[in-house]
Formats: C-alpha cells, sequence, structure tokens
C-alpha cells in the first residue's frame, strides 16, 4: 500500500481553510490599521468594520447579541476570563465556591486551582464511565454559597456532550453562573445561548477550520466580569491590547462557511472508522459516549488491550498517520489522562487510549489506510507485549 499523509488530529487543531487564508490576507495588506485607531483615520475604521462583521457573524451563530462576543486569543484565555474574571468580579460577594468538572481542559482546572490558593472554595463534580456529569453530585455540589459552575460541553479527549440546559437549571436554581467551555463542539453541535440558559461560553477558531490565536468568550449582558489583562479598554474594555483584526476577521470567516454538510460527512467517516476496527480488530474498547448523537462529531477515542497508545502513536507515525494519546510521554505528566481516570478506567486502559480526529479534507481512502495500518501496528505490538502472556 503507497504511503499516505494523513492528518487523525483535528480535534487538537485544523487545517486553516483557504478562503479563510484569502480573507485574512486582505487584513494583512489592505486593511491592516489598529482598530482603535478608527476615532483617528479611515483606515482604522476599515480594520475596526472588519472585527465588528465576525462579532456579528459569530454572534447571529450561538443567538447572542453582538456585544456579547469579546474576542480573546484563544480558548486558553476565554476560559481563563471567564473563571477568573468572574472571581474578580465577585471577590466582595458572600459567594465563594467554585464547581468545575473533573475531566475539564486543565485551561479550566489550572484556572479553578489558582483561585482556590487564593481563597476560593473549589468543588470537583465525578462522572461516570462514559465520561456524563453525575447529576446527582452537582445537586448536592451547587449550593448557596456557589458563584460560579464550568462545565465543559464537548469533551476535547473523548468527544463526550453534556447537556446543556440540565446542567444550567441547576445552577441557576442556587443563583449561580454557569460557564462552558465549547472549544470542541463549537458549531458541530448547535447552541442556542439564551435557550440553554449559558451564561459564558469559551469557543475557538482553529477548531473550525480558523487561525491559530483566536477566540472569543460570550459573556451575558446580565453578567459582569473584570479583565484580567490590562493595558487598554479593547474589547468592552474586558481585554488590552492591539486586536488581531486579521485572525478575528478570520474567524468570523470561518465560522460563516461552516457547513453542516461537511460535518455530516465527517460523522460518516468516524463511524466507519469504528465499524472497520469493531470488525477488524478483538481488543478494542470505545472512550466516552456509546450514543454517538452525544459525542462530537469528529471525535473517536479507543483503547487497544495489552498495549500503550505512545507506541501505537509512534508507528503510526512512521506510516504517516497523525493522532495523538493522551498518556504520559505527551503530556508531559508522569500519569495517564486525568480524564479517563476520572471515568474509573485503569492505568492500562488509560494509557493505550488513541484519539482519532477527521476533519473535512479527510477522504475515504485515508479511513482505509489508517485501519489498515492501525490492525498492522496492533498486531506487531501485541506479540511483544509481555500483558498478553500474562493473559
Amino acid at each position: 500500500m503507497e504511503k499516505r499523509n494523513v492528518y487523525l488530529d483535528n480535534n487538537a487543531t485544523t487545517r486553516t481553510d483557504e478562503r479563510v487564508v484569502e480573507h485574512m490576507n486582505h487584513y494583512h495588506l489592505n486593511d491592516y490599521a489598529v482598530a482603535s485607531s478608527q476615532f483617528s483615520h479611515t483606515p482604522g475604521i476599515k480594520a475596526k468594520d472588519g472585527i465588528e462583521k465576525a462579532r456579528q457573524i459569530i454572534a447571529e451563530k450561538i443567538s447572542a447579541l453582538n456585544n456579547e462576543i469579546v474576542f480573546t486569543s484563544g480558548s486558553a484565555e476565554s476560559n481563563n476570563l471567564a473563571l477568573k474574571g468572574i472571581a474578580l468580579a465577585n471577590r466582595a460577594a458572600k459567594r465563594n465556591r467554585i464547581v468545575v468538572s473533573k475531566i475539564e481542559h486543565f485551561s479550566v482546572l489550572d484556572s479553578a486551582k489558582r483561585l482556590g490558593k487564593e481563597g476560593y472554595d473549589i468543588a470537583f463534580v465525578d462522572v461516570d464511565g462514559e465520561g456524563f456529569i453525575d447529576i446527582d453530585h452537582l445537586k448536592n455540589l451547587v449550593n448557596d454559597e456557589t458563584l460560579l459552575v464550568s462545565i465543559i460541553h464537548g469533551n476535547h479527549e473523548i468527544g463526550t456532550v453534556q447537556d446543556l440546559h440540565s446542567i444550567s437549571e441547576i445552577v441557576h436554581k442556587k443563583g449561580a453562573y454557569f460557564h462552558t467551555d465549547a472549544t470542541y463542539s463549537f458549531l458541530q453541535i448547535p447552541v442556542d445561548v439564551k435557550k440553554y440558559g449559558i451564561d459564558l461560553m469559551t469557543v475557538s477558531s482553529d477548531k473550525i477550520h480558523g487561525p491559530k490565536g483566536v477566540g472569543a468568550l460570550y459573556v451575558s449582558e446580565d453578567v459582569i466580569i473584570e479583565k484580567i489583562t490590562d493595558g487598554g479598554f479593547q474589547e468592552f474594555n474586558l481585554r488590552g491590547g492591539t486586536e488581531n483584526v486579521s485572525g478575528i476577521a478570520g474567524f468570523g470567516k470561518a465560522c460563516e462557511i461552516f457547513s453542516e454538510e461537511d460535518v455530516e460527512r465527517i460523522k460518516y467517516l468516524r463511524n466507519d472508522l469504528y465499524e472497520q476496527f469493531k470488525s477488524g480488530l478483538k481488543g478494542v474498547q470505545l472512550n466516552g459516549s456509546s450514543d454517538f448523537s452525544r459525542r462530537i462529531p469528529n471525535n473517536l477515542n479507543l483503547s487497544f488491550d495489552y498495549i500503550e497508545g505512545e507506541s501505537v502513536v509512534l508507528h503510526l507515525d512512521m506510516r504517516g498517520i497523525s493522532v495523538i494519546t493522551g498518556s504520559a510521554c505527551f503530556s508531559r505528566a508522569l500519569q495517564a489522562s486525568h480524564i479517563l481516570l476520572a471515568m474509573g478506567f485503569s492505568h492500562e486502559r488509560a494509557h493505550g487510549s488513541i484519539r482519532f480526529s477527521p476533519s473535512k479534507y479527510t477522504l475515504k481512502e485515508d479511513i482505509d489506510y489508517t485501519v489498515h495500518h492501525v490492525k498492522e501496528v496492533v498486531t506487531k505490538l501485541r506479540k511483544l507485549s509481555p500483558l498478553v502472556e500474562q493473559q
């Protein structure tokens, strides 16, 4: 079989669409002025207009108002702004509890832990074996002292999608704010922030074939937060610093050209990949929701019995296939995925996990090529594994 280059790490980042690049180049080469110069000259007005058009596009996608979209450098900054901004704005209030799930992205977990060192009471919600929030545990944790609850929408590693509406009802009954990190589900799973009762929501550009280094935080007009980056009055005085005009414009373009037809095709490729693995290999475990309607369309996370994820990733890379594992060598941590461990999995299963994530640029031939080589690699590694001999 002729070697191919197959990129299946699109949950991490995506190839920028050529139409987005062309749109961004206009702002690189023509309307490149600082947007805050709108009060001084025409080039500044044109740059500001590019930002506001993008803001409108993104707002309409989630049923928000234009002035509720705050542009940032990406999802990590948006999550930091959501948690720390709420804490700063409410530091004189009696509410002192912040609740997050055990399977959040590190930008949420580490922000919460930082606030814990500053005196906030941080509580962590359990999840079940498929990564769904333990609703009863959430109800027990959210009390009259709770300020904010942050629950990821579509998980970045296992793809499980939470029921935002049910969670928000629990949170709002206690008068707390609800934030969700929708970085990995944005546009793939439609969200109406007003209908679902979301107070703050993180979104990002590079997961939908937009540029890297740009994202946004939806902040309901009923929510008051404080900036965490000083140095200017930009973005409704919530983020100091010169706006990334071309990046923001590219983000808007990526949202504008986003296609539901592409998502349906990606679902087909993801499902085909899974069915071929199930029928062609023994000892394949699905991680995350078994109900694929409650899973991010481009996510497939599997564990292969008796072998470690790092070995599979390295062998596939030599064959031109790019995938990722959540285990130690790739996270710089001396532990397996915190997400899979929170779901109650053994270290062996967690270390054996591999995430496959196709995109609109993935071909059916890429899927078939991947299945062929995964079968070869897994078979080869199992022959070498001492774990097999112990069975």
